[in-house]
């Protein structure tokens, strides 16, 4: 466990304000604009964690403001499943060297993003339990591993023709979950993996986190669903790439 200067500690700060507005305004983005760029200052164990812990701070708050909107129903088909992917997941992560576990997060991630940009010009339809089940459970498994949950999700949502209004209200609560089971079974193997932060940093990160959510449901009024979630899939991109470049040098060092 390493600490953190002040300086890095901004830079992560800004990260997770974008976060929060991006998870506010389009239901999701989080994970996917946070988790690189924390795995590259951080470190993939800590910087996982650390996406797991704001994950859950940002959906528990959003709860609330969008509690009337959420399909209960289609919450249970996924969470459930999401906990059989959780755990298998999450003591892989733990297990996994810094520099495999970085490239699995870039990897990861590029994937998740490239797969939900064809899925939204397919013409496929999907139904039944199986897909939600399948999704749960993917989702489960690589936000464990890399911090990131939305994609599977976001693919079946585009293949059933989810409305974004209940998709975006029922994915909060979903995310606490996922995120609190990652969160116990990874600090109940290695206590040493929460990140090294001093308690006015994790004060200003609630701050920020309130912050972000605040201003994007302000800016949410202003911006289309689908800019919010191009500005997301764009910075993810490039916060993917770059963890699993460095995943990469550091596996060839």
């Amino acid at each position: 466990m390493s600490s953190v200067t002040t300086g890095i500690f901004f830079i992560v700060l800004f990260s997770i304000l974008l976060g929060a507005v991006a998870q506010r305004i389009a239901g999701l983005g989080f994970a996917l604009l946070i988790a690189p760029f924390l795995v590259i200052i951080l470190g993939p164990h800590e910087g996982v964690i650390l996406v797991n812990i704001c994950g859950v701070v940002s959906s528990t708050l959003i709860v609330g403001r969008v509690w009337k909107d959420i399909d209960w129903s289609m919450f249970r088909w996924l969470a459930i499943p999401s906990l059989f992917g959780s755990v298998p997941g999450s003591v892989a992560a733990v297990m996994l060297p810094s520099a495999p576990l970085s490239v699995t997060v870039g990897a990861v991630v590029l994937v998740a993003l490239s797969v939900s940009l064809v899925l939204q010009r397919s013409s496929v339809v999907v139904k039944g339990n199986t897909p939600k089940v399948v999704a749960g459970f993917t989702a489960g498994l690589t936000n464990s591993m890399a911090g990131v949950g939305g994609p599977a999700v976001s693919a079946y949502a585009l293949l059933s023709r989810w409305p974004q209004r209940q998709f975006a209200a029922t994915l909060q609560p979903f995310f606490v979950v996922i995120g609190l089971m990652t969160l116990i079974v990874k600090l109940s193997l290695d206590p040493t993996d929460a990140p090294a932060l001093q308690w006015w940093m994790w004060s200003a990160i609630g701050v920020v986190i309130v912050l972000g959510i605040f201003t994007g449901e302000k800016l949410g009024r202003f911006i289309k669903d689908d800019h919010a979630r191009f500005f997301v899939i764009v910075i993810a991109f490039l916060g993917a790439g770059a963890a699993l470049v460095k995943g990469l040098m550091d596996l060839l060092v």
